[in-house]
Formats: C-alpha cells, structure tokens, sequence
C-alpha cells in the first residue's frame, strides 16, 4: 500500500492518500476529495465492488481503479455496469501504474488487453475457475433473485419461464459453482463477486 503511495509520488502533480476499511471509506472516497481512487478488489470487512457501487451511488462521478493481484475476469462484467473506468493489476510497473492514472483522469478506460482477448474469446460473461464453466447473464440474474429470498414459483413467473426449466437452470448452476444448495449457491456467487451486498437481503 505504502509502495503504491511511493511510486505515485515520484510524479511531482501526484499527491497520494492511503486509507485502509477502518477509515470509513465510504464517508471518506464519496467526500469528493480525491480526482482518482484505487480500490483492491478483496478487503479485510468490505468488497472493492461493494465499496465501488457505494462511493458511485453517492458520487456517480468518482472515478475508481479497481488495483488488484487477483484475477478480475469473473468480477469484470459487473465492475464495467457499476462505473469503474478500468483495472491495474499490483504486478504493473510504475509506468504502467502512473499512466494508467493518467489516463483514467482523462476519463479513458484502462482495460489490459489480455482481459478483453480472453473476453471475446469466451463470449464475454462472468467467467468460473471450475473447469472453465461460465456462468451466463441469466444464471447471474436468477441468482440474485435466489439471493433476495424469492420462491422459484416466482422466479420462473418473473423470468418468463417453467419452474421445471428454472430448476434445471439452478440444477446447471450449483453444477459450475460446485455447490448442493440454494445458500451455498449465494455464498459463493458471493465470495466471486457475482452478487453484491445489495442482492443478499434474504441473507442479512
């Protein structure tokens, strides 16, 4: 963290602030103070996708890094809808990491080209590291869906389909997570990234 601080400031205009989840982050990324914030993807209590849908719905017009060791494919989609401008990874040089920056306060999306090659490669959807399954927009949907506690009577009603053709979907998608169940089933689309704070109501 003090590294990142470090290498940013080698830059004369950069002046760097670092906060850990014990800051209030919300309060403090949301107060406007900042022209580009960094945000690691796992954190000790918060989310950088749940502190990134937080901080944007209170300044839509924050722009947010997410910079990260971890593989960002599967979470990559959902980032792209919240607002997040682009993604570095802690393995990038300091040119790398002080360019992207620049660019992002350009409003210029930073996306590596390894990451969109393997995008358009798969067909784009939120990608799964168990033997390469994917899940498609539509199991992520009706996911959340289970997240909010909703019956699958219901959620076959509101999707348009047969409970007998959404069971066999949750059949496919306890399949790909590797799971026997509806709660395992959320927690960990939720450990992926795939359901944020918002969709787990039934959970709380």
């Amino acid at each position: 963290m003090f590294g990142t601080k470090w290498m940013l400031e080698q830059e004369e205009d950069f002046e760097v602030t670092v906060a850990s989840p014990q800051d209030n982050l919300v309060e403090l990324a949301a107060g406007g103070a900042f022209d580009v914030m960094l945000f690691d993807l796992v954190m000790p209590g918060i989310s950088g996708m749940e502190l990134s849908r937080r901080v944007l719905e209170l300044r839509p017009d924050s722009t947010i890094l997410i910079y990260s060791g971890f593989d960002i494919t599967p979470h990559f989609r959902r980032l792209i809808e919240l607002g997040i401008v682009g993604f570095v990874s802690k393995m990038a040089s300091r040119e790398r990491l002080v360019q992207a920056v620049r660019s992002a306060l350009n409003k210029e999306a930073i996306v590596p080209v390894a990451l969109l090659r393997a995008l358009f490669r798969d067909g784009g959807g939120p990608g799964l590291k168990d033997g390469g399954a994917r899940l498609t927009d539509r199991e992520i949907v009706i996911l959340r869906e289970v997240a909010r506690g909703k019956s699958n009577k219901l959620i076959a009603e509101q999707m348009h389909m047969s409970q007998r053709s959404l069971e066999y979907v949750l059949t496919q998608v306890f399949h790909k997570l590797s799971v026997h169940s509806r709660v395992e089933a959320v927690n960990k689309a939720r450990s992926l990234g795939l359901l944020l704070d918002e969709d787990l109501i039934h959970y709380r």
